[in-house]
């Protein structure tokens, strides 16, 4: 099975931490979680603007511990630690299928998601320590280079093909929504 995700952080340095995470399914299955614990101090005007104001607790600081499950999604806010537990959580209701994880310029976003459990030995055995980056498939389905495959506007991707989802840009749960959908849409056309 296929979980597409995203991470919002506090800036592209080796010492960031995670603001929030957002994993879908290939079945519609959520996830998302807000850091109670990243670095403040590490926060520039931008992230200040385009991340913290759209957290559902506007960045409170502190350990906030709160889960909501519905069968379909879960939505968490707390530290490190608790919402490492409550992914180990939800990736258990799995059954240990086996898990491709898939991202966007995935760099910084698996070595977080990483980081989450402590190190690539500690994630589920059934998630692979690998991920799929889609900014290379934009680059052979538009046949661009792949510097230019990152510039690529992932909404105009979505405004080409007249479809829309609800949320905000930058926004990990969104973000990843909208990986699914390219890759799905690449997928289509046997790219």
């Amino acid at each position: 099975m296929k979980i597409f995700f995203d991470t919002e952080f506090t800036g592209l340095h080796k010492n960031t931490t995670l603001i929030s995470i957002g994993l879908v399914t290939e079945n519609g299955k959520t996830f998302y979680a807000e850091f109670t614990d990243y670095d403040e101090s590490q926060c520039d005007d931008w992230i200040k603007e385009n991340v913290i104001s759209h957290l559902s607790n506007k960045g409170a600081r502190g350990f906030v511990a709160t889960s909501c499950v519905d069968g379909i999604n879960t939505r968490v806010i707390g530290n490190k630690s608790y919402v490492k537990d409550q992914l180990e959580v939800w990736f258990s209701r799995f059954n240990n299928e086996k898990i491709e994880l898939v991202s966007d310029v995935c760099h910084y976003d698996m070595v977080l998601f990483i980081d989450i459990f402590g190190s690539a030995w500690d994630i589920p055995n059934n998630i692979n320590p690998a991920c799929h980056d889609i900014n290379q498939d934009i680059a052979r389905y538009y046949e661009i280079d792949e510097v230019e495959a990152f510039d690529y506007s992932r909404e105009q991707i979505l405004e080409n093909c007249d479809y829309h989802i609800e949320g905000d840009k930058h926004n990990a749960l969104y973000d990843a929504k909208v990986i699914k959908f390219i890759y799905e849409l690449i997928r289509s056309h046997g790219v």
